[in-house]
């Protein structure tokens, strides 16, 4: 299993640093993030896309229409759509989610910024993101860092916040599970 996520992670890296590459002799860094942060959340937001994504059940063929439906109705176009596109014709989709973070991490060490990645339960404010933006600034000794936020009702509440290889989890679902393990002992 861990050799699979290896090989996984190697591809997505290879995709990400191609497109990273491209993008930055063009002068396109920017707006391709952007579109690929719009293809993200719209994953997020819709399981059905995520199935598309996710599931080897669909032909390459099927994929890349349906991506491009998608990809059309977010008016995502450009170097993003040629990328998701060729990731959908080489049966790739299935990584696009590891594509993303490594383009992500690319342009955060291209910008000399961290990434921190940070779910909660409810979508954040700006100055909470601003506010946790500066926590973790202190945190990564002085570096800039770029929250992604991610929505997961299911955590309940708190937050769970990955930067690099660290993570905090300090979400209400894991001291619940936390708690139950520990009654479960005193029995």
């Amino acid at each position: 299993m861990a050799e699979t996520a290896s090989i996984v992670s190697g591809v997505a890296r290879r995709y990400a640093s191609a497109l990273f590459e491209v993008a930055l002799e063009s002068g396109a860094v920017d707006a391709v993030a952007e579109a690929l942060d719009t293809f993200d959340k719209a994953m997020g937001e819709s399981a059905d896309l995520r199935r598309l994504v996710a599931s080897p059940v669909f032909s390459a063929e099927e994929q890349s229409r349906a991506v491009g439906a998608v990809m059309g109705s977010l008016g995502i176009g450009g170097f993003a759509a040629n990328f998701i596109s060729l990731a959908a014709r080489n049966r790739r989709l299935f990584v696009l989610p590891g594509m993303i973070e490594a383009y992500r991490q690319l342009v955060a060490a291209h910008r000399g910024e961290q990434v921190a990645e940070v779910t909660s339960a409810h979508s954040l404010t700006e100055d909470q993101v601003s506010s946790l933006s500066s926590a973790l600034s202190g945190v990564t000794g002085g570096k800039q860092i770029r929250i992604v936020p991610k929505v997961d009702p299911s955590i309940i509440g708190g937050l769970i916040v990955k930067v690099g290889s660290r993570m905090i989890d300090t979400s209400l679902k894991t001291k619940l599970t936390s708690l139950k393990v520990a009654l479960k002992e005193v029995r």
